[in-house]
């Protein structure tokens, strides 16, 4: 009599590791694309989702500036000119005025001294070098004094002020104007003629509005008439917004995209199937 029952118990154990197996597999081969990955325009939970999943008031960090209260505008341009005789001189002139290995700085105004500061595309260390991002050279007291005094070259633009935007309409402006050189996840990507558009993800909301203003290298700008105040911070909002995706589908495997994520879904997935249908043959009379 004790037999039949223990058949019985042995059969419903298997069935239930193949139902928890096959549980298992779903979970991780349709749930694990679901993740908010940058691909998927998954913003952070600033604000209240629209229907796309991105929010709709996606507050964005204020503005990047250099300022420093212990610095009044005299003393920065003078601390400024030295660091500009020290670092800059060489190549744009004793006065800014330019020379045969690098541009006048005059008129070129705040906004765009900032940027090449602050990301580390200047100074360099060769006039043919070609500047890209990297790890700032100067301190923020020392960039906020060099921004002050190119400033006083003179009247130039402004460093802009970044409010808060508007994501899910960020989106559109994005996807329309900037994706098909920064890539849909703000990752960047190569370029006609061995050009490389660079990342988004590293740069502060200023330096994104900075260049957007600028148009620095191959990227054009992009004037007041082109891009309204209200939509660079919607658009800005939006490129920050993807840096904190929602992850609704579980883990985001460092936000490939739904690619890498299905690849790993379907592995895992079938590696546990044939794990589970190896122990039930073993088991089997």
């Amino acid at each position: 009599m004790d037999r039949p029952q223990s058949g019985s118990r042995h059969r419903l154990r298997r069935a239930a590791v193949a139902v928890l197996a096959l549980a298992t597999a779903g979970l991780l081969g349709f749930g694990v694309p679901g993740t908010g990955s940058a691909g998927h325009g998954n913003v952070s939970d600033h604000g209240i989702a629209g229907d796309d999943g991105i929010a709709g008031e996606a507050a964005t960090p204020g503005p990047v500036t250099t300022d420093d209260p212990a610095l009044d505008d005299s003393e920065a341009v003078r601390r400024g000119r030295e660091l500009y005789g020290q670092s800059c001189a060489s190549c744009h002139g004793q006065q800014g005025e330019g020379t045969h290995r690098g541009p006048s700085l005059e008129g070129v105004g705040a906004a765009s001294a900032d940027f090449y500061l602050s990301t580390g595309r200047m100074p360099i260390d060769h006039p043919d070098e070609d500047p890209r991002r990297r790890e700032p050279a100067l301190n923020e007291d020392e960039i906020h004094a060099l921004v002050s005094y190119v400033a006083s070259l003179g009247d130039g633009p402004p460093i802009p002020t970044v409010e808060e935007g508007d994501a899910s309409q960020g989106r559109h402006l994005y996807l329309g104007s900037c994706a098909s050189c920064h890539s849909p996840s703000t990752t960047g990507g190569a370029m006609p003629h061995g050009e490389v558009s660079p990342s988004l993800v590293p740069s502060a909301p200023t330096q994104i509005a900075e260049a957007i203003r600028l148009g620095p290298g191959t990227m054009p700008p992009f004037s007041e008439h082109a891009l309204s105040d209200e939509e660079m911070n919607d658009l800005i909002a939006y490129v920050i917004a993807l840096r904190e995706p929602r992850d609704h589908g579980g883990n985001p495997l460092g936000t490939y995209g739904p690619a890498v994520e299905g690849l790993v879904g379907w592995v895992v997935g079938l590696g546990l199937l044939l794990v589970v249908a190896r122990m039930l043959g073993k088991r089997a009379p």
